[in-house]
């Protein structure tokens, strides 16, 4: 028998035509491999036109990018706040440090794991009422694909005039009543990472209102260049353009989106079936309002606390103890399925338990908190198959003390 391939959580599968080899290939023939070129302007146009060709898109070299174009277009800078979801990862937050501004933090609402609007309200007023202003940017994030209540969300930064940047960095094709996430701000992220939906190897893109605000931002994503006939910058720019070379992975792996997308919903069913009914995990699932349209980018469970683990009592031996970490029972979990060739992983820590966002004003109500504690990731990309799916809620079970 051959040995089993270690179960990843998401890896980039290629197309089985070789697009991307073939767009790369015509980079090489027109010896175009730098920044800029036919590749970037085929993947912009194609990303627009999945997105509803409403908005204008402009590929940059990493979600992290985007984020930071889009605050700098919302105006922030030194001393402004800017509402940030706490539960995500750090790249939705450490660009509002690299402006000289302060995140505050809000916590999560129990359905979606994404920001709670009366948390974010709450948080609105009582800037304002401690500070005199009020935040310059709100960053809702759709976490592991899941959309947040946008109408809620975005009813909210509309009477208070805040710019919503939308973090879709983990959702490329979730939609909310039917219109794609990161189309509902006045900015969306998304992220082609080596793990998301698509890849571009590196790599992520802005969604912009207008072909005006998208030119702006390209302006600062090529070093703030002046038209002029030489070098001349007035302002500071960024040199966060995407290479041709990269963009052409990117505009394969658009032959292959929808496929993904199915797919990934696909395994998340496969876990909701076979995990029914094993007693202290639960499945994360979406909302059944028909509202929600997650693309399920990993699919995520909670363990419940009373749950047994093999190992769990050396579950974090040798490693030291922080003042809020996992229970001990995802850490043996995670653990035990290492050993036995799949890649799991804990939730994401929340913003506001960071050492370097110690100082940060948050909003808190324990529901991102008691998910760390409980939550995990588990396998759900392309090469994910049906026997892995089987064999993952089989060493689960095993695992069970």
């Amino acid at each position: 028998m051959s040995e089993r391939k270690r179960i990843h959580l998401c890896l980039a599968k290629m197309s089985e035509e070789g697009w991307e080899q073939k767009y790369i290939q015509e980079a090489f023939d027109t010896n175009w491999v730098a920044p800029l070129g036919a590749n970037v302007n085929g993947l912009e146009a194609d990303l627009k036109q999945f997105l509803g060709g409403e908005r204008e898109v402009l590929c940059l070299s990493s979600g992290t990018a985007a984020v930071h174009l889009a605050l700098i277009l919302s105006g922030v800078g030194p001393g402004d706040e800017v509402i940030v979801q706490s539960f995500t990862f750090c790249a939705s937050a450490n660009p509002v440090s690299y402006l000289g501004a302060t995140p505050v933090f809000v916590d999560s609402e129990k359905d979606t794991w994404n920001m709670d609007p009366d948390l974010l309200e709450q948080a609105i007023r009582d800037r304002i009422a401690k500070t005199g202003r009020k935040p310059k940017a709100i960053v809702p994030v759709t976490l592991y694909g899941m959309p947040y209540q946008v109408d809620r969300i975005l009813e909210i930064a509309k009477r208070y005039d805040i710019p919503l940047v939308e973090d879709t960095a983990e959702s490329l094709g979730s939609r909310y009543r039917g219109h794609n996430m990161g189309t509902f701000g006045r900015f969306g992220v998304l992220s082609f990472n080596g793990n998301k939906i698509i890849t571009t190897s590196g790599g992520g893109a802005l969604i912009c209102p207008d072909e005006q605000t998208k030119n702006e931002a390209l302006r600062y994503a090529t070093q703030a260049r002046e038209a002029m006939p030489y070098y001349q910058h007035e302002t500071v720019g960024y040199n966060y353009r995407l290479s041709n070379i990269s963009a052409g992975i990117g505009r394969g792996q658009m032959h292959v989106l929808e496929n993904n997308i199915a797919h990934h919903k696909h395994v998340q069913k496969l876990y909701e079936e076979l995990l029914a009914d094993v007693t202290g995990v639960k499945v994360h699932v979406q909302p059944a309002t028909g509202e929600y349209d997650s693309n399920y980018w990993l699919c995520t469970i909670t363990l419940d606390p009373s749950l047994r683990i093999v190992g769990q009592e050396k579950a974090y031996e040798g490693i030291p103890r922080v003042d809020c970490e996992p229970n001990a029972n995802v850490e043996a979990l995670r653990v035990y399925m290492d050993a036995a060739g799949i890649e799991a992983r804990p939730v994401w820590k929340p913003m506001h338990l960071q050492p370097v966002f110690a100082s940060s004003p948050a909003y808190l109500n324990g529901v991102s908190e008691a998910v760390f504690k409980m939550g995990m990731c588990l396998p759900a990309g392309p090469y994910v198959t049906d026997d892995d799916v089987r064999y993952i809620v089989e060493t689960i079970k095993k695992a069970k003390a």
